[in-house]
């Protein structure tokens, strides 16, 4: 039961609305003066509190004072017969739940109180009841034959209610939740399996990671207003819409759009393709002491920028003056944010962010991080709480202060394993949990999307009888050797290169400064 104080000197004149909320079912505690209030206080726990602000003694003001120094976390409700400024300004600078003017009727008391004390229990069950609706409505478009638009509404819904529910004490309703996505990337997979080869090629493709900056950035450079695109890498959409309203204190937002990374959903691949403008093949092919294979030694993304002004020249663009810059530590982060009003004369500067994938790959290697992103909503939690103090959000108050186009986007995004799939292989199969490459393997085959022929899909290959595998759904893949021991290390872990809506559907945003 709800238990609420009311302290006022005429709360025997209160008597009618007493009963009234006791017969709503709520339990009531009279009090006549501020001190009497606080000592009841120091003897019962209550869930709200009515204060009267004009009270002989302790006046109401004086006893919110002591109220929020020794019970911060209780809502208090003032009550007042005056409507001057400086009162009101003084109660909510006191951080007062709500304010009423005198005299009060039953039902805005009641009022009061649901938007204090119910107004969660009642926005939840609302959420909950929009999504039962919405559940059969993505059950109806599942079961059918979904074309590229219709699966990135999909996920954006999904993607929605699974921020809503979280704040759910509900469990059960979670539960479906869960079990609906992963009916969705089931399907999701099929979709791919059945499609990917005919998009590479360039048959009814979605946005795909080597179109980005021929479609999305070119477009937008001008030599009278500077482009910034900002890639942060490893970035899911979910994480995204956490930053979000951080982000769109400063920006607007001009398009709120999905793209399609390529396979595998790796950095080496995918963030290679955005900036060169090329499938990873061709760029094997135009840049051979460039490009690193799988087992190659030594980073597999260090020309990121002749790879950027290759393809800008290549795109009429190579006049235009650009800038890159990959932030890889916190120092250099903070350097970046001085170095922000200079790029304002540039017509596109590239910021690539190097932190999300840093932090899956702690969360897999360190317990601590694991033990703090222990699911989905904590490893949101845990992004936002970088990005809150990062330099990154410094940067982006330092862009804001010019007149600017704004990118946000990434390379690929990271999905939870949950269900081992057991893969034979040599020593020369690449180490990645969610896509192998190499010849003479041997896997399930409904476990997996195969690549018998790479060069059709615009992969390149270790030698002639080299294939690809790229792992399903939540599946990773673990070698019969030790087999039990990697099972349990790898679960519940974040990876990213094979096929899921987290992996493959991720944002490109573009916005606007508000000068």
């Amino acid at each position: 039961m709800i238990k609420i104080l009311w302290a006022d000197d005429e709360i025997d004149l209160l008597k009618p609305h007493i009963i009234y909320l006791e017969n709503k079912g709520y339990d009531l505690t009279p009090s006549k003066s501020g001190d009497e209030a606080l000592e009841i206080l120091e003897e019962h726990k209550f869930d709200l509190i009515f204060l009267d602000e004009n009270m002989p003694g302790l006046t109401g003001l004086e006893t919110l004072t002591i109220i929020k120094e020794k019970h911060a976390n209780i809502p208090v409700v003032m009550i007042t017969k005056s409507e001057e400024e400086s009162i009101m300004e003084e109660a909510i600078g006191s951080k007062i739940a709500d304010y009423l003017i005198k005299p009060v009727n039953p039902n805005q008391i009641l009022l009061a109180i649901k938007k204090n004390i119910d107004s969660n229990r009642l926005v939840e069950e609302k959420t909950t009841r929009n999504y039962q609706q919405d559940f059969r409505n993505i059950s109806t478009k599942l079961s059918s034959y979904l074309n590229k638009v219709e699966w990135y509404d999909i996920f954006k819904k999904l993607t929605f209610w699974e921020l809503e529910l979280e704040k759910s004490v509900d469990n059960s309703v979670e539960q479906i939740l869960e079990m609906q996505k992963t009916e969705a990337n089931s399907q999701f997979f099929k979709f791919v399996k059945q499609n990917y080869k005919d998009w590479i090629q360039g048959n009814e493709a979605p946005l795909m990671s080597h179109n980005i900056i021929k479609k999305k950035v070119v477009p937008l450079m001008s030599d009278r207003k500077p482009t910034y695109m900002i890639l942060i890498d490893n970035l899911r959409y979910d994480q995204w819409k956490i930053i979000e309203p951080s982000i769109l204190k400063d920006f607007e937002v001009l398009k709120d759009e999905m793209y399609t990374s390529i396979l595998p959903t790796a950095t080496q691949y995918a963030r290679n393709a955005i900036f060169c403008g090329m499938l990873p093949s061709e760029i094997q092919k135009r840049f051979p002491d460039m490009w690193k294979n799988d087992e190659d030694e030594g980073g597999k993304n260090m020309f990121e920028e002749e790879f950027l002004l290759d393809n800008l020249q290549r795109l009429g663009k190579r006049a235009s003056k650009s800038s890159y810059t990959k932030i890889t530590n916190l120092d250099f982060g903070r350097k970046v944010v001085n170095k922000i009003p200079n790029m304002k004369t540039n017509s596109l500067n590239v910021i690539v962010y190097n932190f999300v994938d840093m932090l899956s790959h702690a969360r897999t290697d360190m317990k601590v991080i694991k033990e703090l992103a222990d699911d989905d909503a904590a490893y949101r939690s845990l992004t936002a709480s970088w990005f809150d103090h990062s330099p990154l959000k410094d940067i982006l108050k330092q862009i804001a202060k010019q007149d600017a186009n704004l990118i946000i986007t990434t390379d690929h995004g990271t999905i939870n394993v949950n269900k081992p799939s057991k893969v034979i292989g040599d020593r020369n199969v690449n180490a990645n949990l969610r896509y192998k490459q190499g010849k003479n393997l041997n896997y399930k085959e409904n476990d997996v999307f195969e690549m018998e022929k790479p060069l059709d899909f615009y992969l390149p290959i270790q030698n002639v009888s080299s294939k690809y595998i790229f792992a399903k759904e939540d599946m990773y893949f673990v070698y019969q050797n030790n087999y039990n021991q990697f099972v349990k290390f790898y679960k519940n872990t974040y990876q990213h290169g094979g096929i899921s809506m987290e992996e493959m559907i991720i944002p490109i945003i573009t916005l606007k400064t508000k000068l």
